[in-house]
């Protein structure tokens, strides 16, 4: 069933109102709003409509209308209906309830805090904050300022005159000035509070001038210690204002929205500008579905950022006209001047912001990715988790000498070679792959569970059955048997050994699966190779300086950590190695190396 316009059009009324497209089942798909309802409303059937908008069209079986007095009526029903019904084709304004507030609660001697949880309870909230530190930096303030309680006792005026509370170390160490036993007035205190919402909306000025006019009235009452105290308030406060971003010097009070946009979204950035000083950030991000205009857009997102902001600018600079304008504002489009580079400010913010909700969303993609492709590696090789933790060990020896092995780290199939190690050979003699496979295995996990760290989702050793038998006999030393899947890849044909199975199991040569072992492998080979080679080096090095008589333990081990060969402290400058041995030895240095090459030649 579809909607019939001859049935609906000539009832409608040329007024101001929303209007509700639904489904057979009675949802909203759309909420709309319009200057004129039979206007808006018959110019959906009056010309062929974008795709979307088409799409909406022939899902929707009924429509229903609510006038209002005025467009701004029609603008904030329109946002409430779309906020509590979330329709389908309707804009997806992203949610802030993550974002910090500051809130004054209502109830007596009123306490201040942060929250990132909106209560309609007759509390007064201040923000959203999209910095956590901007909100900690201005109760700091707050608190240095004001001994305020920081107590949830009900603070009610019978229960202070029946005495039912004893002060707490707050009073005792200046912090408050226990109104919960009647040493401070609730008109002491409700100045206080209206002091604090000065600051917190940036009207520092005021609040400064106050503290000035009392400090003056102490000191000129000889009371020199209150006006002290006062004037170390007024630096604090004068501070904490130096710090504001001052963006202009006749620019009082403003309200500022700048607009971007990025395919079928769009950032809308409120800067709140009060005597000149930006001292309030948002950015809103909307997300459109129906191919709304700009304007319309803009027009929506204002009406959002207005609901949860206080602010009582009569002006608005704004990069164009929203569709619907609220009534007693004056909307500004500048050409130049101050507010073109406030407006150019709020634009750059919003671009910025744009920019780094794109990267998320991509970062969010590639990760959706690795976890899919390492689900894939989970299933084909029947693990019991997806593999995030894979570590693989290889040994490396020429002809029994310098044994050495290497453990590679992967996490999120991506090197972590922060967590890489090397290990010489420690109780093996010879050339046994098998031993020292043993050994590096149980030195690393045993090393592990002694430092509590988490265990791998899955252990790959560089060989077949050997090896892979080689490293279960060190895992049931410890018990982790059980706790650590573990596999076996042997290079020639790039079989898979599981432990207990004597046959191989082979991956398809295009999986990711197999291609991330072989990657990890090869990584762990080449790691462990460079190791080998560079203790090779050094041995070379420390033998060939050996024979040298005059060269101490202490100067070899200064060459061998500056030098990678024999052959690099041949061909190095005189002056490098006088640097780092000094006149005499480099003299020795260079008259062995002479008397070496006369003698091959």
């Amino acid at each position: 069933m579809t909607i019939d316009p001859k049935s609906i059009l000539p009832v409608l009324p040329s007024k101001p109102g929303v209007y509700q497209f639904l489904d057979s089942s009675g949802r909203i798909l759309y909420v709309g709003k319009a200057r004129n309802l039979k206007k808006r409303i018959s110019s959906y059937f009056s010309k062929r409509q974008p795709g979307k908008t088409a799409v909406m069209l022939s899902h929707a079986a009924s429509l229903h209308h609510i006038v209002t007095e005025t467009e701004s009526d029609a603008l904030l029903l329109e946002n409430n209906l779309i906020k509590k019904h979330q329709p389908r084709y309707n804009i997806l304004l992203k949610d802030d309830k993550t974002y910090p507030w500051i809130c004054v609660k209502k109830e007596p001697f009123p306490r201040i805090f942060s929250t990132r949880k909106v209560i309609r309870d007759g509390s007064e909230y201040f923000g959203p904050y999209t910095s956590v530190q901007m909100v900690k930096t201005i109760l700091d303030l707050v608190r240095q300022l004001y001994p305020l309680r920081t107590c949830n006792l009900s603070l009610t005026e019978n229960n202070i005159k029946k005495g039912k509370f004893k002060a707490c170390l707050e009073y005792h160490i200046g912090r408050c000035k226990a109104p919960c036993i009647g040493l401070q007035t609730a008109e002491d205190y409700s100045f206080s509070i209206s002091q604090i919402r000065d600051i917190i909306k940036g009207n520092i000025s005021e609040v400064i001038n106050h503290l000035e006019a009392l400090m003056k009235s102490y000191a000129s009452e000889l009371r020199f210690e209150d006006a002290q105290r006062v004037k170390e308030k007024i630096e604090l406060l004068s501070r904490y204002r130096s710090k504001s971003v001052i963006v202009s010097t006749f620019i009082r009070n403003v309200d500022v929205f700048g607009y971007a946009e990025d395919n079928n979204r769009a950032y809308i950035n409120y800067l709140r500008v009060h005597n000149g000083a930006v001292i309030q950030a948002f950015t809103l991000e909307i997300q459109s579905r129906l191919e709304e205009e700009k304007e319309t857009l803009l027009g929506l997102g204002i009406t959002e950022i207005k609901q949860k902001i206080s602010s009582n600018a009569r002006e608005a600079i704004v990069p164009f006209l929203p569709d619907f304008p609220e009534p007693g504002i004056k909307y500004t489009v500048p050409a130049a001047g101050e507010k073109r580079k406030l407006l150019e400010l709020a634009v750059r913010n919003a671009m910025y912001y744009r920019q780094e909700q794109q990267k998320r969303r991509e970062e969010r993609e590639r990760e959706k990715e690795k976890k899919s492709k390492l689900e894939k590696v989970k299933a084909d090789l029947h693990l019991p988790l997806i593999p995030k933790h894979i570590e693989c060990f290889d040994n490396s020896n020429l002809m029994g000498e310098n044994p050495v092995a290497a453990c590679v780290v992967f996490r999120n199939g991506i090197p972590s070679k922060s967590e890489y190690r090397h290990y010489n050979i420690k109780t093996v003699k010879g050339p046994d792959d098998y031993s020292s496979m043993e050994e590096i295995v149980y030195r690393r996990y045993s090393r592990m569970l002694d430092e509590n760290q988490s265990l791998p989702d899955l252990v790959i050793i560089d060989g077949g059955k050997g090896q892979l038998n080689a490293a279960l006999k060190s895992l049931e030393k410890l018990n982790l048997e059980t706790k650590i899947p573990v596999i076996g890849i042997a290079k020639k044909l790039e079989e898979i050994y599981f432990p207990g199975d004597s046959l191989p199991f082979y991956l398809d040569k295009t999986s990711y699966t197999l291609r991330l072992i072989q990657q990890i492998r090869n990584e762990a080979h080449r790691f462990g190779l460079s190791f080998h080679r560079k203790k090779r080096s050094m041995q070379m090095i420390f033998s060939e300086l050996d024979n040298i008589k005059g060269i101490g333990p202490k100067t070899k081990e200064i060459l061998m950590k500056h030098f990678n060969s024999i052959d690099d402290i041949k061909s190095a400058p005189g002056q490098e190695i006088e640097k780092l041995i000094g006149k005499s030895k480099a003299r020795i240095l260079r008259n062995h190396f002479s008397a070496n090459t006369r003698n091959e030649t």
